[in-house]
């Protein structure tokens, strides 16, 4: 199974990364001085209904090389001018073709909030996000047991990161809930299979507390889709492959958000 495959690869990586800069260094820096933080959550607030995460993700397991950019800066700053609310960036390398240079370099270039988009496993990555310049981070409950995942959230708040924590089943979000996740995003996607469906963000969203921000994650094409997503509920969509396959991702964004002006 790819998911095994891509967190197998992340321990390894991990090991090397904690080689070369320990977790002790890594909090002493940050202690030392800490990147500017963009408010995520505050910005999907400002903008519910209509807010749109712009990914960068050159390559998936599940559509193989979406984009051969090796410079994503160009990108990130379309996504902005164009009315993304935020961006995504992948930083997983062995699967998804991604970086944190990517991270940091987008974060300096951009004026909008920035998530790191990776498989989390350990209060190392966390920290690490941290200090290159990530404002939220994402969480998948179904990689995480509901004592890590409790943990992860704390932390990821001490150092004043939004987490964003990632469901696809009722038994994901009554983990993430009972953990005190205030941010879900609803992944369409099954990670086993790859298949995509907006029914999963539709008939998880009904059990979402109102006061929870949702962010619909995967398989979101056109305007028609977020109208729906939006008219159930949904506050922020996450977007990746759509923009990185259209030939002008600008025009792709304005397209999405059709004429939102805001949510009501």
């Amino acid at each position: 199974m790819f998911l095994e495959k891509i967190l197998d690869k992340k321990k390894d990586s991990l090991k090397r990364a904690e080689k070369k800069i320990s977790l002790e260094r890594l909090k002493e820096n940050l202690e030392d001085k800490s990147p500017p933080r963009r408010d995520f959550r505050g910005c999907l607030e400002r903008n519910a209904g209509r807010a749109v995460i712009a990914e960068i993700k050159r390559s998936s397991p599940s559509k193989g090389v979406l984009s051969r950019e090796k410079d994503p800066l160009e990108r990130a700053v379309t996504y902005e001018k164009s009315g993304a609310a935020a961006l995504s960036i992948l930083t997983e390398e062995d699967f998804f073709a991604g970086s944190l240079e990517d991270l940091t370099r987008v974060k300096g270039s951009v004026n909008i909030p920035v998530l790191r988009k990776d498989f989390i496993v350990s209060e190392y990555q966390v920290y690490e996000s941290r200090s290159r310049g990530a404002d939220a981070l994402l969480l998948i409950a179904s990689i995480l047991p509901a004592e890590d995942l409790r943990s992860l959230l704390e932390i990821s708040r001490s150092l004043s990161l939004d987490p964003l924590v990632e469901v696809h089943t009722r038994e994901d979000l009554e983990k993430a809930l009972g953990c005190g996740a205030d941010i879900i995003g609803i992944n369409n996607r099954n990670l086993k299979t790859f298949q995509t469906s907006l029914e999963v963000t539709l008939e998880l969203v009904a059990r979402i507390p109102a006061n929870l921000l949702v962010v619909s994650e995967s398989g979101i094409k056109d305007y028609h889709d977020i109208k729906k997503l939006r008219e159930a509920g949904v506050d922020a969509f996450l977007i990746g492959e759509a923009l990185m396959v259209h030939s002008s991702p600008g025009e792709k964004i304005k397209e999405l958000l059709g004429g939102f002006h805001g949510k009501g």
